[in-house]
C-alpha cells in the first residue's frame, strides 16, 4: 500500500467571499434559516411520531428526510458562522477529513432516500393492491438501513482515496468547507485517477440516481392519466413535490461532481445552496404541501398552547 505522507496539519479556508457586506449579508441569511426553518423540521419529526394517523410509510420516511436534512445542516453552517467573525480560518486536517465523510455519508443517504420515496410512490400509485404487502413496516426498516449502510460506504470510499494521497505544501482551500474537488487538488502527486474514481463514485452514481428518479415519476404521471380528478390532482400534487426536491437536491451535485475538478465562478454558490440552504428547505417543502401533515402540525401546536 502506499504509505500517506502527509505533512500538512490544517487547512486554510478562504471562504465564501472575501467582501465583508456579502459576508454580513449572508451570516444573518444563514441565522434566519436557523431560527425559523431548522426548528420547523425538528416540529414535523416530533408531528410524525405523535400522531398515529401519520404512520403510513410516506410519513415514515419523511420523518427520515427531515432528520437528515438537520443533521446534514449541522456539518457547514455552524462552522461558517463561526468564520465569518473569525480572523482566522482554518481546519485540522483531522476535521477536515470528518467534516468531508459527514457531508458525503449524509448526503449519499438522503439520495438513496429519495430513491426510496420514489419507489414508495410508485408501489402506491401503480400497484396499490400491493401497496400494504410490499411496504410493510419490515420492508420500510430494511430499505432504511440499506440507505443508511449506503451511504456509509459511498462516504468512506471518498475518505479512503483522500486519505492515501499526500499533502506536503500547499494547504488553502479555495471554499468555506471541505469537499473533494478542492482537497484533492492540493495533494502533492497526479491525482488524474484518483480523480477519475472521484468523479465516478459521486458524479456517475448522482447522475444515475437522478435520471433513474425523473424516470420512475414520468412512468408515474404517465399511469395515473386515467384516474379520477381526486386521485389524478392528489397524485400529481405529491409528483410535483418530489421532483423540487429531486431538483433541488441533484441538480447542484450534478453541477460540482460529473465534471472534472476545475474551478469554476459558480462553484461557492451552488455549493452554499446545496449544502446551507437546500437541505433545511426540503423537508419544510414536502410539508407545506402536505395537508395531513399540516393539520397534525396545528393541533399540535394548538395542543400545547393551550397546555
Amino acid at each position: 500500500m502506499e504509505k500517506n505522507n502527509t505533512v500538512v496539519k490544517e487547512f486554510i479556508l478562504l471562504g465564501l467571499t472575501q467582501s465583508r457586506d456579502i459576508q454580513l449579508l449572508v451570516f444573518v441569511l444563514i441565522l434566519i434559516f436557523y431560527l425559523i426553518i431548522l426548528p420547523g423540521n425538528f416540529l414535523i419529526i416530533l408531528t410524525i411520531r405523535s400522531d398515529p394517523g401519520l404512520t403510513a410509510p410516506l410519513y415514515f420516511f419523511l420523518g427520515n428526510l427531515a432528520f437528515l436534512d438537520a443533521s446534514y445542516s449541522f456539518i457547514v453552517a455552524p462552522r461558517m458562522l463561526v468564520d465569518f467573525v473569525s480572523e482566522k480560518k482554518v481546519i485540522s486536517y483531522r476535521g477536515c477529513i470528518t467534516q468531508l465523510f459527514f457531508l458525503h455519508f449524509l448526503g449519499g443517504g438522503e439520495g438513496l432516500l429519495l430513491v426510496v420515496m420514489a419507489f414508495d410512490r410508485y408501489i402506491a400509485i401503480c400497484r396499490p393492491l400491493h401497496y400494504s404487502t410490499v411496504m410493510n413496516p419490515r420492508a420500510c426498516y430494511a430499505l432504511l438501513l440499506a440507505l443508511w449502510l449506503g451511504g456509509f460506504i459511498h462516504s468512506i470510499m471518498q475518505v479512503a482515496l483522500i486519505l492515501r494521497l499526500p499533502f506536503c505544501g500547499p494547504n488553502q482551500l479555495d471554499n468555506f468547507f471541505c469537499d473533494v474537488p478542492q482537497v484533492i487538488k492540493l495533494a502533492c502527486t497526479d491525482t488524474f485517477v484518483v480523480e477519475l474514481l472521484m468523479v465516478f463514485n459521486n458524479g456517475l452514481m448522482t447522475l444515475l440516481c437522478f435520471l433513474g428518479l425523473l424516470s420512475s415519476y414520468a412512468v408515474i404521471l404517465c399511469h395515473i392519466r386515467g384516474s379520477t380528478s381526486e386521485g389524478k390532482s392528489r397524485a400529481l400534487s405529491t409528483c410535483t413535490t418530489h421532483v423540487i426536491i429531486i431538483l433541488l437536491m441533484f441538480g447542484p451535485a450534478i453541477f460540482i461532481y460529473t465534471r472534472p475538478f476545475r474551478a469554476l465562478p459558480a462553484d461557492k454558490v451552488v455549493s452554499f445552496f446545496h449544502t446551507v440552504i437546500f437541505p433545511l428547505m426540503n423537508p419544510m417543502i414536502y410539508t407545506l404541501r402536505n395537508q395531513e401533515v399540516k393539520t397534525s402540525m396545528r393541533r399540535l401546536l394548538s395542543r400545547h398552547v393551550v397546555c
